[in-house]
């Protein structure tokens, strides 16, 4: 008997759903009597883990957080974490400027929009970045039968992503043009990641710009990879950023560290820890575990490569995304 349409019915409406609040409820060691950088000493000399909200993404790229929380990673450094579900950048912004968050897990292209806005936000730590070789994590997919082989056929087209404006149709637009084709003639349309699949059957769309599992949900079904924008455009992109405020940096900066730090041991945790961080897709995501078991990650990394974002603001000048380039060296603290 054949799953495979049951499972992916599952997965796509599972991910299209979100997620529940997750906080940690782990307690420092008591062998630990000194405080760690985001914590307080009490009298009787344990340290009491400073209470942290961190904004993140409902999507697979989370999972290392997740895991790490769980597992007492971030509690090892003084931190009390929650991790509080945001749907997309123009939820996140507001959050961190309004305090209701304290850091978010968000892309570079927004806080670069932020900045040249004139609004308080930092970036001080890489999170996750696209992958340089092989299968990127995101791509320009087709549905079965279509003539669409190479960025240049995009030309034209009805290309979805998930929001118009941002570096998906940007490097869209690079790849094409690079490849022979008309960018400005590419008909961009907002379309949800978990419906990408099912505008493409209908017909309605040419083409979909989309991450996975559903990359591998649409190829599964018979479509195909054109071109994956990040890979071919700017190897390496970042795909998601650690974000602050500058009030936050300027008056709470080994609060700062501390979470920079824990997200690092946690990166290197979750690469020791591969079958813990796959399960919190289970368990936070409600994914079933085949899907967990094969899903492609992202490179995860705390360490900025600011010469490819500076590429990417480069590119958005060039697009007319911006009118100016964001100064870099202001917008990233690290």
């Amino acid at each position: 008997m054949n799953r495979r349409p049951a499972l992916v019915a599952a997965l796509v409406a599972t991910l299209s759903l979100g997620l529940a609040a997750c906080s940690s409820s782990d307690t420092p060691s008591p062998s630990n009597t000194s405080a760690a950088p985001g914590a307080t000493a009490t009298d009787d000399g344990d340290a009491t883990p400073t209470p942290v909200t961190i904004g993140a993404l409902t999507i697979s790229e989370t999972a290392p957080l997740w895991a790490a929380v769980k597992a007492g990673i971030f509690t090892e450094h003084g931190l009390d974490v929650t991790v509080q579900p945001i749907q997309g950048g123009a939820q996140a912004m507001p959050a961190l400027l309004n305090g209701d968050i304290d850091f978010s897990i968000g892309q570079p292209f927004g806080a670069m929009r932020a900045s040249l806005q004139g609004l308080d936000v930092k970036i001080i730590a890489n999170y996750a970045q696209s992958l340089t070789e092989g299968d990127d994590i995101n791509s320009v997919v087709v549905g079965a039968g279509s003539a669409i082989t190479k960025p240049a056929d995009l030309a034209g087209k009805k290309v979805s992503v998930n929001s118009i404006g941002a570096a998906g149709d940007l490097t869209i637009r690079a790849a094409v043009e690079a490849d022979g084709g008309d960018p400005d003639s590419i008909q961009f349309v907002e379309v949800a990641f978990p419906d990408a699949q099912a505008q493409l059957d209908a017909g309605n769309i040419d083409a979909a710009w989309v991450p996975e599992p559903f990359v591998s949900i649409i190829v599964g079904a018979g479509g195909a990879r054109v071109v994956d924008p990040y890979q071919a455009v700017l190897p390496g992109l970042p795909t998601l950023v650690v974000q602050t405020t500058g009030k936050t940096v300027s008056d709470d900066p080994e609060l700062v560290d501390a979470v920079r730090d824990a997200m690092t041991e946690a990166f290197a945790w979750a690469k020791d820890n591969d079958a813990a961080v796959r399960q919190s897709l289970v368990d936070e995501m409600k994914l079933p575990e085949p899907a967990a078991a094969n899903l492609r990650f992202p490179t995860f990394s705390t360490e900025l490569d600011v010469s490819v974002l500076q590429g990417l603001s480069d590119l958005a000048v060039k697009y007319t995304y911006f009118e100016k380039a964001p100064d870099l060296d202001t917008l990233i603290v690290e």
